[in-house]
């Protein structure tokens, strides 16, 4: 299959997958309110556009936490990205070192850390969730250390789930799910024989080692449930400072007050995120939250941003707004779920080909002459 534009992902993601693996990615909570406004409002920054500049020798390249990369995107921390290819993670991973470019896995990966590690060069990062069992999250940092992670992405803006009512329409959770699951898969064939089939075992790998027998998709989102938990504040974060060594980046801030607090708390990065809009719907997009924060602390800590990037402008639209580098989530996911590893490699060369078009008009030859000066003021709907 031949794709043209990043954004025809989605739609051959949609054909090949069952629906409640398609609408797992795609939904966000409540109303969408949020989801929508994140494409939105970036797809409203406008950039100037300057002329004869000599853009002979533009480079994408960046470094960031020590760490050189071929253009600032990192692909972001997935749950259950095993199950839209097979063995989902280790394909990505590989398309991403390929590319130059970090691959973060999620604790709720169907590979566990030492599979997607052991497939590639390159050191991965690791995203955590703050758990009521402190012993799994001490278990996890263990075996991160152990498979050379050097890079920990903390999630925190999930002290309870988001109300995503798509999944309960879509047959991922419900009394009928596991059956409509089924049926499902059986409508979608190739899917079925490739991933069903042979892409076995379905488990969350990080969580079944430490529990000692397979978590499967029911037991997930029970686990998970029962682990989330609404007390966690900055000194449950204390004790993991202390024992990572590594670069530690703090996942969903969207205020420049929490900003602030994770460069006080000794954070080496934040990204400004709503979770993709599967959280709280209504908090602002990335976009409109995103100038604030770099206002904030600019220079201070590395800041990454993620919700709402479609496309190689986009990324240059972030980074423009504030952001040193980008995390990609369903953009990736939907490649991923059409053409494996290399769906993920066909669209990074499409985003490096349109960074590369939007930095030539731009006049930016490097990332770092991207910021406030590429906006056109006064007519930017993404930010205030």
């Amino acid at each position: 299959m031949i794709i043209s534009a990043p954004t025809d992902y989605r739609q051959a993601a949609k054909r090949r997958i069952p629906p409640f693996l398609f609408h797992y990615a795609d939904g966000g909570s409540y109303t969408e309110h949020t989801l929508r406004h994140n494409v939105e409002d970036l797809a409203g920054v406008a950039l100037r556009q300057r002329v004869l500049k000599d853009m002979s020798s533009l480079s994408l390249e960046t470094e960031l936490f020590g760490e050189s990369m071929a253009m600032p995107i990192a692909l972001a921390p997935v749950g259950l990205a095993g199950m839209y290819a097979r063995r989902g993670e280790v394909q990505a991973a590989r398309a991403a070192s390929q590319k130059g470019i970090p691959f973060t896995l999620s604790t709720v990966s169907v590979c566990p850390i030492d599979e997607v590690a052991a497939a590639i060069d390159r050191p991965i990062w690791f995203q955590l969730y703050v758990l009521k069992d402190r012993g799994f999250m001490k278990h996890a940092l263990e075996r991160a250390k152990a498979a050379g992670v050097k890079t920990l992405v903390f999630t925190v803006d999930m002290p309870v789930p988001g109300a995503r009512y798509r999944d309960a329409h879509s047959g991922m959770s419900g009394k009928l799910g596991p059956m409509r699951r089924m049926a499902q898969a059986a409508m979608h064939p190739s899917w079925a024989w490739d991933v069903g089939i042979h892409g076995r075992p379905h488990d969350l790998g990080n969580v079944s080692d430490y529990r000692g027998h397979p978590t499967e998709l029911e037991d997930y989102i029970a686990w998970l449930g029962q682990n989330f938990d609404p007390a966690i504040s900055w000194k449950d974060l204390e004790w993991i400072r202390e024992f990572w060594d590594g670069p530690m980046i703090i996942k969903g801030i969207l205020d420049p007050e929490d900003a602030r607090e994770a460069v006080r708390f000794g954070a080496d990065g934040i990204v400004v995120s709503n979770h993709g809009g599967r959280q709280l719907d209504g908090v602002p997009s990335t976009a409109r939250a995103l100038p604030a924060i770099a206002d904030a602390v600019k220079g201070d800590i590395a800041i990454l941003a993620d919700s709402g990037i479609r496309s190689g402008l986009d990324v240059v639209r972030m980074i423009a707004l504030g952001a040193d580098s980008v995390l990609l989530g369903r953009a990736y996911l939907y490649a991923l779920a059409t053409a494996g590893e290399a769906g993920v490699a066909n669209l990074l060369d499409l985003f490096e080909k349109e960074m590369r078009v939007a930095m030539t008009l731009t006049g930016a030859r490097r990332i770092a002459d991207l910021g406030p000066d590429s906006l056109v003021s006064g007519i930017n709907r993404g930010v205030e």
